[in-house]
């Protein structure tokens, strides 16, 4: 097997993982006209899938530090999607929220290991690592599509047949570990690097992903509504609302890593939140169908920072590469799942738009976060491979 080909499985895989992130927000609005929940129930199951998620990721990095397991690729794969697939089964709320922290669960023990093997076969580039984060992207984007698809027009019963693609992405996963066992990727940690740890440069990233991770979870769990409300639609017009934002972010994250090339990655990313304060503005405050266009902006600017702040938090944290992808990845992102029933019950006491309009401070922040924040050295790492740079993405 090619070089190239272990970082496209894991890619694919990636996608196969995140169409159970996407799932999630995708079901709300079903669970709403099914089960008749409040905005800050709904926003419960979004909390439900964030907190045991927020938790598990970082514990699952600093074992991945400490030993190699690439046997949890598949294993946590199959996890999220027996969580989503039970979701619908069952019309008692404890229940649902049970089955969907399970799939949260296994999302947080997909991704530190995954980044940690990503890293280590794209050579350390950001551009490769930037196709790897684009599976999650597709995955994200796809999410609704699939949801609608199955669900719209079958009700909640049907979600067991939204278990493919977790059968898919743990057959993916196979040749990838077949890979890991001939060669040096499977070694714990990843690439072995040398430079000592930015602490609090890492603590300072770690805010601006959480501000970041508040602005998409609310979004991801509201625009479906505020999208129908804004434009006058049905259920199509919140759920292609919902694909735009997951599908702009793929395009965000390749652009990512061809900006953090002619730029670097701060840089790239600090312009980047600042065009999506003015994003997030327009979606909370123009009428029509204009709001597409701020949702595809508000996608971009706060995804081509996505794949650069999980290296940037590997360069940080050098000596503890699965910690910082388990945080960066993980904790930080799914922290802006716990702010989903505040804005539910600000929603449910106000309205959508005014529960929405706090999110525009979010991208704000984290520009001024990252104006504080250095460019680490490029790490030397023990065993690079730098063909897969080559084959995965020229330049």
């Amino acid at each position: 097997m090619s070089t190239r080909k272990p970082v496209l499985l894991l890619s694919a895989g990636h996608a196969c993982v995140d169409v159970y992130q996407g799932s999630v927000t995708a079901l709300v609005p079903f669970f709403v006209a099914e089960r008749h929940y409040t905005y800050a129930a709904a926003s419960g199951i979004v909390l439900a899938a964030s907190l045991l998620s927020s938790v598990a990721q970082p514990l699952f990095g600093a074992l991945t530090d400490k030993w190699a397991m690439p046997w949890l690729l598949p294993l946590s794969t199959l996890l999220g999607g027996v969580g989503i697939a039970l979701s619908g089964l069952s019309g008692n709320y404890a229940l649902t929220l049970a089955f969907v922290a399970v799939s949260g669960v296994g999302v947080a023990a997909y991704h530190p290991e995954s980044a940690r093997v990503a890293r280590r076969a794209s050579g350390g580039s950001h551009t490769a690592m930037s196709w790897f984060s684009v599976g999650g992207n597709v995955g994200f984007a796809l999410a609704p599509l699939l949801v609608a698809a199955v669900v719209a027009g079958n009700g909640l019963r049907y979600t067991p047949f939204l278990v493919v693609p977790a059968l898919a992405g743990s057959v993916l996963c196979l040749p990838v570990l077949r890979v890991l066992e001939r060669t040096a990727i499977s070694g714990p940690g990843g690439a072995a690097n040398t430079a000592p740890d930015d602490t609090a440069s890492f603590l300072k990233l770690s805010l601006a992903v959480i501000c970041r991770s508040v602005v998409f979870m609310g979004m991801s769990t509201f625009i479906s509504f505020y999208a129908r409300q804004r434009t006058g639609g049905g259920m199509a017009a919140g759920t292609a609302a919902l694909f735009v934002l997951y599908l702009g972010g793929a395009v965000g994250t390749v652009l990512g890593g061809s900006l953090a090339a002619r730029w670097d990655r701060v840089t790239a990313a600090r312009r980047s939140y600042l065009m999506a304060v003015v994003a997030v503005a327009g979606i909370v405050f123009v009428p029509g169908p204009a709001i597409y266009l701020f949702v595809a902006l508000t996608s971009a600017g706060l995804y081509i920072p996505f794949s650069l702040q999980v290296t940037l938090g590997q360069d940080y944290l050098p000596s503890r590469v699965g910690t910082a992808s388990g945080v960066t990845l993980g904790l930080t992102v799914s922290v802006g799942g716990l702010a989903s029933p505040v804005l539910g019950g600000i929603a449910d006491a106000t309205s959508l738009q005014t529960a929405l309009t706090p999110l525009i401070a979010m991208p704000a922040l984290a520009w001024l976060v990252f104006r504080t924040l250095p460019e680490p050295a490029v790490p030397k790492h023990a065993a690079p491979v730098p063909q897969v740079v080559d084959d995965v993405a020229p330049g």
